[in-house]
C-alpha cells in the first residue's frame, strides 16, 4: 500500500501562498475535496503532497460590488443556493448549484473547486461562461484577473501557474430587460453527471434580441460559448423561423463525443432543443 501523503492546512492566504511558492511542482490543492478525495481513495491521484485550503476564511463569502458579485473560491454550493444576492442578481447560478450532487456534496463542494477541476461537465461553468465572469487569481507574486472564457487551455487544463490559487470569481449581475436560464440533462433528475448542461442569457426589447450569450458543457473538451449562434440571434426579431434556424445552427456548432453517458447525436439534438426552449420562453 502506498505511503500516506503529506498535507498542509494553512489558516491564512499568506501561508497558503508561501507553501505554494516553496513547493510549486507536484503539490495538489484541495478545497472541498469532493472530486479529489474520490480519486485519492482509489489510489488514482499521483500526488504525495497536498495543500488543504478549507480553513482559509479569506476565500469565503459573497459580496455585492455594484455591477458584479464577487464570490470567494471556497463558497459552497449550499452558500450559493441560500444567498439572497445570488437569488436576486444571478439566479441561474443558484439553479446550477441545486443540481450538484446530494446535500452532502452541496455542503462541501465549492465554486472554486468546480472551476479549477476543469471538467467540461461542471454544472456552474456554463453560467459563468454565459455571464462573462472573471476569475481572480493570486500568488505570493500578486493578483491578476482572467476572463472566465479564457481560463481553460484544453481538456482539464487551466491557465493557473503552479504557485497560483483561484481566489474568487466575479459575476456580472442581470440587468433590466435581461433574462437567464439554466438547463441540465442527465440520466436522473438528481445526483447525475450532465449529458448536456446549458446556460443562456439574453436582453430583449420588444421582440428584438439585443444581446445573447450561450454557455455549454459536455459538448466539447471544455465549457464553451456558441459564438456563431449568438451572432445569428443578436439584433434579430424573435420569430419561430429564427428560433428554428438557431436550433439547427447550434446543433452543428457544438462538437460533442459519444461516451458512456451519451451519444454525439443525442447531445447535438438536446442542445438544439434546450436553446429552442429558452427562445420560446422569451
Amino acid at each position: 500500500m502506498p505511503a500516506p501523503p503529506t498535507a498542509h492546512s494553512p489558516a491564512t492566504l499568506a501561508d497558503a501562498f508561501a507553501i505554494l511558492a516553496a513547493r510549486r511542482a507536484g503539490i495538489r490543492v484541495i478545497a472541498g475535496g469532493t472530486d479529489l478525495m474520490v480519486a485519492l481513495n482509489a489510489y488514482a491521484l499521483p500526488a504525495a503532497e497536498f495543500l488543504d485550503i478549507w480553513r482559509v476564511g479569506e476565500l469565503r463569502g459573497i459580496a455585492d460590488e455594484g455591477e458584479t458579485l464577487r464570490i470567494g473560491a471556497l463558497t459552497t454550493y449550499t452558500d450559493l443556493i441560500k444567498s439572497p444576492l445570488v437569488a436576486r442578481h444571478v439566479p441561474a447560478l443558484g439553479a446550477a448549484a441545486r443540481t450538484v450532487g446530494a446535500l452532502q456534496i452541496q455542503n462541501r463542494g465549492t465554486i472554486g473547486g468546480n472551476i479549477v477541476n476543469a471538467s467540461p461537465a461542471g454544472d456552474t461553468l456554463p453560467v459563468l461562461a454565459a455571464f462573462d465572469a472573471e476569475v481572480e487569481i493570486g500568488s505570493a507574486r500578486g493578483t491578476r484577473r482572467v476572463a472566465f472564457n479564457q481560463f481553460y487551455a484544453g481538456y482539464r487544463q487551466t491557465v493557473l501557474g503552479p504557485d497560483e490559487l483561484v481566489l474568487a470569481v466575479r459575476v456580472p449581475k442581470l440587468r433590466d430587460g435581461e433574462r437567464a436560464d439554466f438547463y441540465k440533462v442527465g440520466t436522473r433528475r438528481a445526483q447525475a453527471i450532465s449529458k448536456i448542461v446549458m446556460a443562456a442569457r439574453a436582453r430583449v426589447a420588444g421582440r428584438r434580441i439585443e444581446a445573447v450569450s450561450i454557455g455549454l458543457g459536455s459538448v466539447a473538451p471544455t465549457v464553451v460559448r456558441a459564438p456563431l449562434t449568438e451572432r445569428l440571434l443578436t439584433g434579430q426579431r424573435l420569430t419561430p423561423a429564427l428560433a428554428d434556424a438557431a436550433r439547427e445552427l447550434i446543433m452543428r456548432e457544438v462538437a460533442p463525443i459519444t461516451d458512456l453517458r451519451s451519444t454525439e447525436h443525442y447531445r447535438r439534438a438536446v442542445t438544439g432543443n434546450l436553446l429552442a426552449k429558452f427562445l420560446r420562453g422569451m
